[in-house]
């Protein structure tokens, strides 16, 4: 993406790439196709010979992919482990059942498990030909997809890794902020592999892009999606965050300079980091909110898209008492129990469509909800605002209702790609464009803003109905 210094985005080239299911449960991408992709979109922008003198590159990524390459061929020594990997999870339950998961979520703030990088290393490490003792040579690295590329982009002059993607490896202390030798141990990674970490608004080389460029061209600014996402929606402060709604959800909220131990079930990571400044987030995942929509569009075929939910709601004056439990791969945060089942609650005789379509979409405010409460309490901090992004924003009854139940202001930015606007802000910050989070602030630019109405007894009664429904499904 071609972004100007208003945070404007010019233009944009996707290519696509390979996903790649060697068995039931194994994701795996190839690391030098992604490179060659990203040489190709850069190539395909509409660059005139009098912008190239004030490019600069940033990077944001998807976050826990991970790669080991050797450093004298420049050649990855397997495809990537993606996040979405299952094949480290018989190592991290054998890690959990001798009892390493509290020590390892009071280093690193996570838990164990495939998700994060650290599994995937090890197994290739583990399992590739030759790679145990190449690595104790000294011969091999390890990186996310950031590091990989910044390695390529610089001819292999840089190694290094942003806080952000180093928080999500499970080898990061996230009290010192350097990469710990209890859990390289655990997961027997050398040391010698590991990227330098540096803030995310550091300078990370030069590059030329493999030639498309004459002069080098500084690489600035690298943070992973997620983080990028908060920082492009601008939670700068303590108690804003981010919700991105999709097929799941993803919510983020910034508790400030100090580390706190998460809810259970949810995650620690480094927010951003720059300007001097390191701030800490809280992060937890729902399984179904989108889905719930999907779900009915095409399983039951109650509605033609997921549109026609909205006109189905406000048809009504309130859900008639019905609460849709959408546990369909179990619920996720806070509740974390994936033995459950979606289960739908209090119907009678008189519920109708509407009801039952009505509380299909409460489900998903009070799932965010009940994610949201338990971080500001965990974190001790108060909420002043949500950001959201992604499709079921464009929902004006769910995003109302989500005011309400929350009972602060929804803000919906203006800018689709938020992950890669906070890449290009923390590019602004490292090169001096704005001196500080202040002057990137006014920059943003709102679509509209929800504000709770004055109902808080009547969502208090509802939300209780809806806990009570849940508790139901987990006794």
């Amino acid at each position: 993406m071609l972004w100007n210094e208003d945070c404007h985005l010019v233009y944009r080239a996707n290519v696509p790439h390979q996903q790649y299911y060697p068995q039931a449960g194994w994701v795996e991408h190839d690391a030098e196709e992604i490179y060659n992709n990203v040489v190709k979109a850069i190539g395909q922008l509409p660059l005139k010979s009098t912008d190239r003198e004030a490019l600069s590159l940033a990077i944001t990524n998807q976050r826990e992919t991970v790669v080991v390459w050797n450093r004298l061929t420049g050649k990855p020594i397997h495809h990537a482990v993606v996040w979405q990997c299952m094949r480290g999870a018989e190592f991290c339950n054998e890690l959990k059942a001798k009892g390493y998961g509290e020590m390892v979520q009071e280093k690193s703030g996570l838990l164990i498990d495939p998700y994060f990088a650290a599994s995937g290393a090890k197994w290739l490490l583990d399992n590739v030909a030759g790679a145990r003792e190449a690595a104790e040579r000294g011969e091999l690295l390890m990186g996310t997809i950031d590091s990989w590329l910044v390695w390529k982009l610089t001819g292999g002059k840089v190694h290094a890794t942003d806080l952000t993607n180093a928080s999500r490896t499970l080898l990061m202390n996230i009290h010192t902020l350097q990469w710990d030798d209890d859990l390289l141990r655990l997961f027997t990674i050398p040391r010698q592999m590991m990227p330098e970490i540096r803030p995310c608004d550091a300078a990370y080389g030069e590059t030329t892009v493999e030639g498309l460029f004459e002069k080098p061209i500084p690489i600035v600014g690298v943070l992973g999606d997620s983080h990028g996402a908060l920082t492009g929606q601008m939670c700068f402060e303590e108690g804003l965050g981010k919700a991105t709604y999709g097929t799941g959800s993803s919510v983020m909220v910034n508790i400030g300079e100090q580390f706190a131990k998460a809810p259970s079930g949810l995650v620690t990571s480094i927010g951003f980091a720059a300007k001097g400044k390191t701030m800490y987030a809280f992060e937890g995942n729902i399984h179904c909110t989108g889905a719930t929509l999907k779900w009915l569009e095409e399983q039951l075929q109650m509605i033609q898209s997921p549109a026609d939910v909205e006109p189905a709601a406000v048809s009504v004056p309130n859900n008639g008492g019905v609460y849709f439990v959408p546990a369909f791969a179990g619920l996720g945060a806070p509740w974390w129990n994936d033995q459950v089942k979606a289960a739908v609650f209090g119907m009678s005789l008189a519920t109708t469509r509407n009801h039952f379509l009505r509380a299909a979409l409460e489900s998903i405010a009070y799932q965010v909800n009940d994610l949201v409460q338990a971080m500001v309490r965990q974190a001790g901090i108060t909420l002043k605002e949500l950001r959201v992004d992604g499709g079921p924003t464009k929902n004006n009854f769910l995003m109302q209702f989500q005011a309400d139940c929350l009972r602060v202001p929804i803000n919906c930015s203006d800018v689709e790609e938020a992950s890669a606007m906070g890449a290009v802000i923390m590019n602004g910050l490292g090169r001096g464009v704005w001196k500080d989070f202040d002057e990137v602030a006014k920059l943003r630019r709102s679509r509209w803003t929800r504000q709770p109405q004055d109902n808080e007894p009547q969502m208090q009664q509802w939300i209780a109905g809806w806990q009570q429904a849940v508790k139901q499904l987990l006794a």
